[in-house]
């Protein structure tokens, strides 16, 4: 038995995902697509600061810091602030995929506890794509790429247009990041889930 729920399993006839020709190198890091963004924005004082880098096919791996900003309890990273790395690393595939996307579901487990000062070592894959939809998996892990899982996610990500970001965002946002005249951060402002 899967431990997905049928919103977030691929149908039968969804098909493997194809990492976009133009998408950036394996190991190359992706950086952050808009300042603000609470995932990876560097001008959020406390956000999680992540930082994904493209890997094979349509993989990422990403890491975090939980600082004390990000307790729940105290010593411990709030579930909230997990589940959002889980996010922001499962969005940072749609680069891999050159799609624009945002979060339709996204399921977590939680597997263990998670303390301040621990650098989380998310990975991330694209499992299918069916139309808009994209389906996705996720882990993070304590003390390194191989250690032990803290956390999972399956999630599907819905294909949208950029109007999506235009008639919804607060237009003052809107108008700063249109009227940027560096046409790359332009793009990426709008390329993942907000």
């Amino acid at each position: 038995m899967s431990r997905s729920s049928a919103a977030v399993e691929p149908p039968a006839d969804a098909v493997r995902p194809v990492r976009h020709p133009d998408a950036p190198a394996p190991g190359e890091l992706l950086g952050e697509h808009y300042g603000q963004c609470f995932g990876c924005g560097g001008e959020q004082p406390h956000g999680l600061h992540l930082q994904a880098r493209a890997g094979e096919g349509v993989r990422v791996t990403a890491e975090f810091t939980v600082r004390p900003a990000h307790q729940g309890a105290p010593g411990l990273a709030h579930g909230g602030v997990l589940a959002s790395a889980l996010d922001e690393t499962l969005g940072s595939l749609n680069w891999l995929l050159r799609t624009i996307a945002v979060t339709g579901r996204l399921e977590t487990d939680f597997v263990r506890p998670v303390p301040v000062d621990t650098v989380l070592h998310l990975e991330a894959e694209v499992t299918a794509v069916a139309g808009r939809k994209i389906y996705s998996a996720a882990t993070g892990r304590i003390g390194g790429p191989d250690g032990p899982v803290a956390i999972r996610a399956d999630a599907l990500f819905i294909e949208v247009k950029v109007d999506h970001f235009v008639d919804n965002g607060r237009p003052e946002e809107i108008r700063a990041a249109m009227n940027d005249p560096d046409q790359t951060r332009r793009a990426r402002a709008f390329e993942v889930n907000p």
